[in-house]
């Protein structure tokens, strides 16, 4: 079983795709070299380029709604950490500095990457309301809470990301945040 990977969707990221690729890619990460997987609904023209530029596999399903994909990508990619970008906003290279650093030095679930988290007030308070969180651009999630959480609801595809963000929220997950880099 590998360190990590990377899902996109390529709905979810949109015209910035090639630009989250590029960032994934970069000298800067220290994981440059982890697996990508890009989920789709159709072919796309551009994805044999950007497959053979950025070493990325593409998976298109075509009748399958955001929470099948992801889960569908989970699944074919056996690695301890799965990280999954939830916006369009692609991060800056330098934003995963340090990344493996802080996945085997801490015991955590789950890191937010590009959102800070919350105050510890702010997040009892969003606990107890049940009231949605912004999305962090990325989320790294370890392989087996992400199982006991049951993954995405595959019913789900606009909401799908929501949904399992508040699943994350609802349980005793052990957070971490990395500070938030955007490129424009």
């Amino acid at each position: 079983m590998g360190p990590a990977c990377f899902i996109l969707d390529a709905l979810v990221t949109g015209a910035q795709l090639p630009r989250h690729l590029a960032n994934i890619r970069s000298p800067h990460n220290e994981i440059a070299n982890a697996p990508i997987v890009i989920t789709t609904l159709q072919p796309d023209p551009r994805s044999k380029r950007l497959q053979h530029h950025y070493h990325a596999q593409f998976l298109v399903t075509p009748t399958l709604l955001l929470g099948a994909r992801f889960n569908l990508a989970i699944a074919k990619l056996k690695t301890e950490w799965v990280i999954i970008a939830l916006q369009a906003t692609p991060l800056a290279p330098d934003a995963w500095a340090g990344l493996t650093a802080k996945l085997d030095a801490y015991v955590i679930d789950a890191m937010l990457v590009g959102l800070p988290l919350p105050a510890l007030p702010t997040q009892l308070l969003h606990r107890f309301l049940a009231s949605a969180q912004a999305h962090p651009p990325y989320i790294v999630i370890h392989r087996s809470w992400l199982e006991k959480l049951g993954g995405f609801d595959p019913e789900l595809d606009g909401d799908a990301i929501s949904d399992f963000l508040h699943r994350l929220n609802a349980c005793p997950t052990r957070w971490k945040a990395l500070s938030r880099r955007t490129t424009l």
